[in-house]
């Protein structure tokens, strides 16, 4: 199966890309806001689940959002560049902001001019025998 790569410039689109690193795994010191770029990028520990229910394997991907003007959290333990964060979704509140949701009440919120992001694997895929697992699966 090929590299996943992904770009949003909508909400829709912005809604598969959510979709495709719902469970990824990133370690807060892979969250950086490049602020003379206007620029945010994760490096992320992501599950693969385009590959299918027998197919259990992850790979690292960048997810990056372009345009960024501002960067706030909520609860991200920014002492702690060690601790691993799981990333639920990624959603388009309003015409400016981005939210990036994570577990245990976690939230990166994004000020944009607009939607420019783009999600890319750069690494090569390897296989795992724990698959994300949800109380209503």
């Amino acid at each position: 199966m090929s590299k996943l790569k992904l770009m949003a410039a909508d909400a829709e689109d912005l809604a598969i890309i959510s979709s495709a690193v719902q469970d990824a795994l990133v370690p807060v010191r892979d969250c950086a806001w490049f602020k003379d770029e206007k620029r945010f990028a994760l490096l992320l520990n992501r599950f693969r689940w385009e590959a299918g229910e027998e197919a259990s394997s992850r790979t690292h991907s960048a997810l990056v959002f372009n345009d960024v003007t501002g960067a706030s959290h909520v609860e991200v333990p920014l002492g702690e560049p060690d601790r691993v964060l799981e990333l639920l979704a990624v959603a388009q509140e309003t015409p400016n902001t981005v939210i990036l949701r994570f577990a245990a009440g976690r939230a990166i919120r994004l000020e944009i001019a607009r939607l420019a992001c783009h999600l890319e694997d750069v690494g090569e895929p390897w296989a795992t025998p724990w698959k994300p697992a949800h109380p209503d699966q």
